[in-house]
């Protein structure tokens, strides 16, 4: 919120929005700050009222949600012992009013946004659990390593995460998994767990004698089923780790050479499941240092895949085969008969690839048109920032560009999805 003197405090923090979106829009040829100086001047001579001078203040600063946030915050400020749109003393706007409100926030606004009073409190609660339960698929955006931000990709909705740069510059973002991200830190030789939506954050050791923990490769994060306890599978320089919270050790797997190295691995019905280089699928015990390799028919004769990936589709076990900028083929593993099974259509499912993350992650979305995504697709992101490419499932052409959203300038260096609402679980009893 902008502190302001109590008795001219909306004249002043009108006067500084005016000055903040003039300045920006001496930067910025889309923003029309003529336009912004007239809406403000309908509005308070109530030509327009508070949902349509906020509809059109969301165009008019698209991209720009600090100064949406300062906007909706004038409209709060009392003036006269009244508010903007005279609702009374305390903040107690109408439900619909915080709705637009929140809907300009970012994460930490969020945070600050349930302190203002019990009327806004009670708000946040229940928007805020419908926000985590949401399972819309969330782009997750990382510039120079320090900025975050979730993109709506559909919607053009950004969300703009600050956390401490202090505590950033250390660390390499891995991935996303069951909610958190998964960070190693090179200074201290640990890993990170941090919840950006509950602001959850938990310090994981490594191992005194694996020095190279901040080259991780890839990570999960599961926890037990119907339990507090938590595993954490790392892939790092060709081995394999895995940390439990119950006994807090850490437990390195040994993979006999000719089945080749660990390249994934992917939780399915709370049993982790692997996939090495030369697309053999084993199942990895909890209880010992074992891996159960499963004998499949049909296996793909490539003589090694790079960048093989295992995906849960609908309690289903994909294996996707990836390709620089898109997928190049897709398997389904039949438990029934035990088969590679080779997918001409990826029917009604979309796959979201994240090309030039490191490593390259891949997911699934089942009825996808739910959310606006289109069945048969792949949507993937490279390097080029500023569009998401969907090609087709069937013959891999490309049918369209979707432009993103671009908060921190035109060039990211990495790109992931992350699903907020998804919490894989295990069960140590289904494997001995």
């Amino acid at each position: 919120m902008i502190n302001i003197p109590q008795n001219d405090g909306h004249d002043y923090a009108l006067e500084s929005l005016l000055k903040e979106v003039k300045l920006a829009s001496k930067h910025d040829n889309m923003l029309k700050y003529d336009e912004f100086l007239k809406l403000i001047k309908d509005f308070k001579a109530e030509i327009i009222d508070i949902r349509g001078v906020q509809a059109r203040v969301r165009e008019l600063l698209q991209g720009y949600p600090g100064l949406i946030f300062r906007f909706n915050t004038f409209l709060i400020i009392p003036t006269g012992g009244k508010t903007v749109n005279k609702v009374g003393e305390n903040c107690q706007l109408p439900m619909d009013v915080l709705d637009i409100i929140s809907e300009t926030l970012d994460f930490d606004d969020h945070f600050q946004f349930a302190g203002v009073c019990k009327n806004w409190r009670a708000f946040h609660k229940i928007y805020w659990r419908n926000f985590l339960t949401s399972q819309e698929p969330l782009l997750l955006q990382i510039h120079r390593g320090i900025s975050y931000s979730f993109i709506n990709i559909l919607d053009q909705k950004v969300y703009c995460l600050k956390m401490e740069y202090s505590f950033l510059r250390w660390c390499r973002y891995v991935t996303s998994s069951s909610g958190y991200f998964i960070m190693a830190h090179c200074r201290n030789n640990s890993l990170m767990l941090i919840n950006p939506f509950t602001r959850i954050k938990t310090i994981v050791n490594t191992p005194t004698s694996q020095s190279n923990f901040f080259t991780i490769d890839r990570a999960l994060l599961a926890f037990g089923k119907c339990s507090d306890e938590f595993v954490l599978v790392v892939l790092c320089s060709l081995r394999l780790h895995v940390y439990q919270s119950r006994n807090c050790g850490w437990v390195t797997y040994s993979i006999k050479r000719h089945l080749g190295r660990v390249v994934d691995f992917v939780v399915l019905h709370n049993i982790i499941y692997i996939v090495t280089h030369k697309a053999n699928i084993g199942v990895l015990s909890l209880n010992s240092a074992n891996i159960r390799f499963l004998n499949l028919k049909s296996t793909p004769d490539e003589p090694y895949h790079t960048f093989l990936r295992l995906v849960n589709c609908d309690e289903q076990l994909l294996v996707v085969d990836l390709k620089l900028s898109t997928i190049w083929k897709v398997y389904k593993i039949d438990f029934s008969t035990m088969n590679y099974v080779k997918l001409k259509t990826l029917g009604d499912v979309a796959l979201l690839y994240a090309a030039n993350c490191r490593p390259r992650n891949c997911y699934a979305l089942s009825n996808p048109n739910r959310w606006g995504y289109e069945s048969n697709s792949v949507y993937a992101n490279n390097e080029d920032s500023t569009t998401c490419r969907v090609y087709s499932g069937d013959d891999k052409r490309l049918q369209k560009c979707i432009m993103l959203p671009a908060p921190y300038g035109k060039r990211s260096l990495k790109f992931d999805w992350c699903f907020r609402h998804l919490q894989s679980e295990v069960d140590y009893s289904l494997v001995e």
